[in-house]
């Protein structure tokens, strides 16, 4: 194992790469849930739909993931990207649900056009094509968008437990705890974003005195609190698991097997005609290709396992393990398979081979029998973790030139687009828009933007075309 997998070349050990593993698990664990929650929501009435999805997305997961462990043979994570739910979520479950109309064929045909994207994915990687425009990102954008995502995953952590709250003056706000506590909830309102906040100091006091599995140590150190704070047990209801699995193989596993599916994908009663069909296609696999290519930069900058050209290592592997990902997805009845940027939590806990992978893996397969297993540690224990990374990912700016606004305006773009709009692809596009512009009316454009600027085309296209 230690030589396939390099573990003591890599300056890791098989213990390192077990927390680290398992470090990645509960900082995606809320994925087990919220995959199917987005998709279906809490109406009974979509109860198949959702216990379908709940499968699916673990086996995605868990494929996926497996793929970057033993192929790819890197540190990295896959589960159905967020913001991809959303707009399946937007795009083909909610006009039904709304409507009254028939769930089930709209969250079918969807399936389609996600392995239709997931399709077109892996031929764009097998001929080298996504490796090429991965490669051919301005210097800027490249080492802009790990800062990028690291504050996007620490907002993410922020909103997860509430320190971060929504305003209707102001758009977003510190937690309340003085009205928590004057509250009728009492200071319970408050404990998980306390608590987050302590998890992260817990975090830095460890690193400070140099004590590896820092994260992993403030994520039992939470849990252990908030239960007895919170005057709450860990639920572990088992009784769904049998209909899971039967609701899955009856209408998810397969299901783009149906010729209703296929007709309905491209139909205006439930995509909005052909030429919808089509956009959705190129949408899913655009927006999927770039929050790739983001996230494996900034993972792979955190985890120091960048070439002298500062591309990920492996990358062309790692870019065609998301594109199989994206294909299952469709297969198996859940949104598109992407990398997950919650990676670097294990990276952050010292996971620097592809076992780390295989073990995160391994936690999303016991999830599968163990549904339960994920709500065990609460989003207050996960989230300081996230935060953490997004202070280590943000010292990648410092490469930028920052004085040459050529430089610093697409990169600050792409930054701090990322958060603001909830999307690392949005972010990547805006930065390639701006720095396309800011090379044309200079005169200093040549051939070698070409790549840069048809990026920034398809954004403009996608950003004028499609709501997100």
């Amino acid at each position: 194992m230690d030589k396939f997998f390099k573990i003591t070349e890599s300056g890791s050990s098989v213990k390192t790469e077990i927390v680290a593993g398992i470090t990645t698990f509960f900082a995606m664990a809320y994925i087990v849930l919220v995959a199917p929650n987005q998709l279906a929501g809490s109406d009974p009435a979509q109860a198949q739909v959702w216990n379908s999805v709940y499968i699916a997305s673990l086996l995605v997961a868990i494929t996926g993931t497996l793929l970057m462990g033993l192929y790819a043979k890197m540190p990295f994570a896959q589960a159905c990207g967020m913001g991809l739910l959303s707009l399946f979520a937007v795009s083909f479950m909610i006009p039904q649900i709304a409507g009254g109309g028939d769930v089930v064929a709209g969250y079918q045909a969807g399936l389609v056009i996600v392995f239709l994207s997931g399709v077109l994915f892996i031929i764009l990687s097998l001929t080298g094509v996504r490796e090429y425009i991965a490669r051919s990102m301005p210097d800027c954008i490249k080492k802009a968008m790990p800062a990028g995502i690291g504050l996007f995953i620490a907002y993410i952590g922020f909103q997860n437990v509430g320190i971060i709250q929504d305003n209707p003056y102001t758009l977003t706000q510190f937690v309340d705890i003085h009205g928590a506590i004057t509250g009728e909830s009492g200071f319970a309102a408050a404990l998980p974003a306390v608590l987050a906040l302590l998890g992260l100091i817990i975090i830095a006091v460890l690193e400070k005195k140099h004590i590896r599995g820092s994260v992993m140590i403030s994520i039992v150190i939470i849990t252990v609190l908030y239960y007895p704070l919170s005057g709450t047990a860990p639920d572990f209801n088992m009784g769904h698991i049998g209909q899971a699995f039967s609701d899955f193989f009856e209408i998810g596993f397969l299901g783009i097997l149906s010729p209703e599916a296929w007709k309905n994908a491209f139909s205006e009663e439930y995509v909005g005609g052909l030429l919808s069909g089509i956009i959705y296609v190129f949408v899913f696999c655009m927006v999927n290709m770039f929050d790739t290519i983001g996230t494996l930069y900034g993972v792979a900058a955190q985890a120091d396992m960048l070439d002298e050209k500062g591309d990920p290592i492996n990358l062309a592997k790692s870019m065609t393990c998301d594109s199989i990902a994206t294909v299952l997805a469709g297969l198996l009845g859940t949104s598109t398979g992407s990398s997950y940027v919650e990676a670097s939590a294990g990276v952050a806990a010292g996971g620097r081979t592809g076992f780390t992978s295989v073990v995160t893996a391994a936690c999303f397969f016991a999830c599968l029998f163990l549904s339960p297993l994920a709500s065990i540690v609460p989003g207050c224990a996960t989230a300081p973790a996230l935060v953490y990374v997004g202070v280590l990912m943000l010292n990648n700016i410092k490469d930028v030139d920052l004085y040459d606004m050529e430089s610093a305006v697409p990169a600050f773009l792409t930054l701090i687009m990322m958060p603001l709009t909830y999307s690392i692809a949005n972010g990547i596009g805006i930065g390639c828009i701006a720095y396309m512009l800011i090379r044309l009316l200079t005169g200093k454009f040549t051939k070698d933007d070409m790549v840069v600027s048809g990026i920034a085309m398809l954004f403009i296209i996608k950003f004028m075309c499609v709501s997100m």
